[in-house]
């Protein structure tokens, strides 16, 4: 199958950016644990689950036959991987602010490195051809995701509006951008590599239909777990539907129909990603962001040396 190559000639590269945590508070949105630690799951499920992308990706890579789409692929995993350690980064300023998301992380890391690991898990009867290509599913049914909260977070106002941490919120939207920019090549890679007819449908479906209630299962443990371990919370505090969606309806929050809508969305036969969020929003953000500008700067000065 040939790539449509829908970005055109935009090129996907990573940003080799940095942030300083050292002012960060624990509750990054003032006066909103809620809201704060539903946010802060992205830290937990990304460092070990943006790896595991980049490895699944590193075994397909022989199948590419298309150029464009091995440049873009290239790009997506430089990107993923610059992803991965931020985040880890992040993880490493809630310990020294006293949570420790150890105990949490113990299990995303066996749930990648087992249960989606190099071999199917309790002794399936899959192929390792099979394997590869039910992962890849998975992943592309996770950019689904990613790339409507990338787009999510690039228009939220409510956030701005709350008076949140500048380098919390730079480092969100610096990632949702490229969330959007890369926002078709796990796709792509999938239906390059996926097989042929029927089949490669119904296993799109099938990775949609693992992804969406695995990733809600995560997301809602994850945010328990750093609202209970919370030292200023002392336990004062439990994660309810009730304060979830009060910070939906300040606009702190996705709303719960813009991340459903987006799995029928992914199921329609005709459907490509292109069409969610708009690269020109992800461009234009990206050549504000103070870490994506240090970035390049530091490229320019390091060229000019």
């Amino acid at each position: 199958m040939s790539h449509p190559h829908q970005l055109g000639s935009h090129r996907i590269a990573p940003r080799r950016v940095s942030f300083d945590w050292r002012e960060t508070p624990l509750h990054w949105i003032p006066d909103e644990p809620t809201a704060t630690h539903v946010m802060n799951v992205l830290h937990l499920l990304l460092p070990a689950g943006e790896r595991w992308f980049v490895k699944v990706f590193k075994e397909a890579l022989p199948l590419v036959r298309d150029e464009a789409l091995l440049r873009d692929v290239k790009g997506f995993m430089g990107q993923e991987a610059t992803h991965s350690v931020q985040h880890a980064y992040v993880l490493d300023h809630l310990a020294e602010q006293g949570l420790d998301t150890t105990p949490y992380t113990r299990h995303i890391d066996f749930f990648f490195d087992s249960l989606l690991g190099d071999t199917p898990p309790f002794g399936l009867p899959l192929s390792e051809r099979e394997w590869l290509r039910f992962r890849l599913s998975v992943i592309a049914a996770v950019e689904q995701f990613t790339a409507v909260m990338g787009n999510w977070i690039l228009h939220a106002d409510g956030l701005d509006r709350a008076g949140p941490d500048p380098v919390m919120l730079d480092l969100l939207r610096w990632h949702g951008a490229e969330e959007v920019e890369h926002r078709s090549v796990a796709f792509d890679m999938y239906e390059h590599c996926g097989g042929e007819g029927v089949g490669r449908y119904a296993r799109r479906v099938l990775g949609m239909a693992v992804t969406a209630p695995v990733l809600f299962y995560l997301w809602g443990w994850g945010t328990r777990y750093l609202i209970r371990n919370d030292p200023p919370l002392a336990g004062r505090l439990r994660y309810t539907l009730r304060h979830h969606n009060r910070a939906v309806a300040k606009g702190l929050l996705p709303r719960w129909g813009e991340l459903g809508s987006a799995v029928p969305r992914y199921l329609r036969r005709s459907y490509h990603p292109s069409k969610e969020g708009s690269l020109r929003r992800a461009v234009d953000y990206l050549a504000t962001s103070p870490a994506a500008r240090a970035a390049a700067g530091a490229i320019g000065r390091a060229a000019l040396a």
